[in-house]
């Protein structure tokens, strides 16, 4: 698949709530995931299987899904991004409305790269 196929398979899945297949499907073994700036040392999973455990994690401190929703994605070269909104309840945080910026970088046919940007709260 080309980066535009990736882009739209990926959307396709998360506007489906499958991001456990998305992952299986789509990323490389050597996948890098960058929460927020990247400043942060622990801000950054490197490795399929470390991405893995940090989505589980993500997922087991969900008690609620509100709402979302999913943009359609824009492709330049090897690069995607793709507006994501999502209305939550967590067990640590309690109620909490995101919108981010989700930028994807395509190599050899697999996401290599993830990189989220976003404000709490819905600003």
């Amino acid at each position: 698949m080309d980066t535009k196929q990736i882009a739209q398979r990926l959307v396709e899945l998360c506007r489906e709530g499958k991001y456990d297949q998305a992952q299986q499907e789509l990323y490389g073994k050597d996948a890098v995931s960058i929460e927020g700036d990247g400043q942060k040392t622990e801000g950054v999973t490197r490795g399929f299987d470390a991405i893995r455990i940090k989505s589980k994690q993500w997922a087991d401190n969900l008690v609620e899904v509100h709402g979302g929703s999913v943009g359609e994605p824009i492709v330049a070269g090897n690069w995607f991004s793709v507006v994501m909104g999502l209305d939550a309840t967590y067990k640590d945080m309690g109620r909490v409305a995101m919108n981010e910026v989700c930028v994807y970088q395509v190599r050899d046919g697999k996401i290599v790269h993830e990189q989220f940007f976003y404000d709490m709260g819905g600003a």
